[in-house]
């Protein structure tokens, strides 16, 4: 990628990596992992199943799985390289931040609104570690959690397509 947006992405990234010790960031960047954010979502969804809400666990699962079709072109499309890696290609948008909102999220959706906030934290966490520890640069992350926004309106969809027909 290439203009002014571009260069002032690569500054600020430059500026942030390494600002805070690399455990800490590499902690937060952990967060987006699929092996940590899918476990917390399959248990929401068999929580909502359990609690007889299968049509928001199914629709939960199904904005999971639209994730990586959604992400996975645009990055191809792009190319853009890493802060680490600019010989790699693949890095907008950050698929771990997309993984972590949509899971994190989603699991407080499922479970309890008042858990919003605790969502928006880990999402926050893993997209300020994948910056802090130079995985990611700021405009990949920020383009995720913009993709994600309309994604995580299925539970408006559930809502109405949920509801058992009356007859």
């Amino acid at each position: 990628m290439e203009g002014p947006l571009a260069r002032l992405d690569e500054r600020v990234s430059r500026s942030l990596v390494d600002l805070v010790p690399r455990p800490v960031s590499e902690l937060g960047a952990d967060l987006g992992n699929m092996t940590v954010a899918l476990p917390v979502l399959a248990c929401a969804m068999a929580y909502a199943v359990w609690r007889g809400r299968r049509a928001q666990a199914l629709f939960a699962g199904v904005t999971m799985a639209a994730v990586p079709l959604l992400v996975i072109p645009l990055k191809e499309w792009t190319a853009r390289p890493g802060p680490l890696e600019p010989w790699a290609a693949g890095y907008y948008p950050s698929g771990h931040t997309a993984t972590a909102m949509v899971a994190y999220v989603g699991a407080a959706l499922l479970v309890s609104r008042r858990l919003l906030p605790l969502a928006a934290l880990l999402t926050a966490l893993t997209g300020a570690g994948l910056i802090l520890r130079g995985y990611h640069w700021p405009l990949d992350v920020l383009a995720s959690l913009a993709l994600c926004v309309p994604l995580l309106r299925w539970p408006v969809i559930a809502e109405r397509y949920g509801r058992p027909s009356r007859s």
